[in-house]
C-alpha cells in the first residue's frame, strides 16, 4: 500500500497531463474549424 502512495504522483500527474493534451488539441481543433468556417460563403456550407 506504500509503494502506492510512491507512485501515486506520477499516476495522476500522467493522467492529468494526458487530459490536458486531448483538451488543448480538441480546443484547438474546434477553434481552427469555427475560424475557417466563418471564411466560406453561406452557400458553399453542406452542413447548415
Amino acid at each position: 500500500m506504500i509503494a502506492f502512495f510512491d507512485d501515486a504522483g506520477f499516476i495522476l500527474g500522467g493522467y492529468i497531463a494526458t487530459f490536458a493534451a486531448i483538451a488543448a488539441f480538441a480546443w484547438r481543433a474546434i477553434s481552427s474549424g469555427r475560424r475557417l468556417g466563418k471564411q466560406i460563403p453561406d452557400d458553399d456550407k453542406y452542413w447548415t
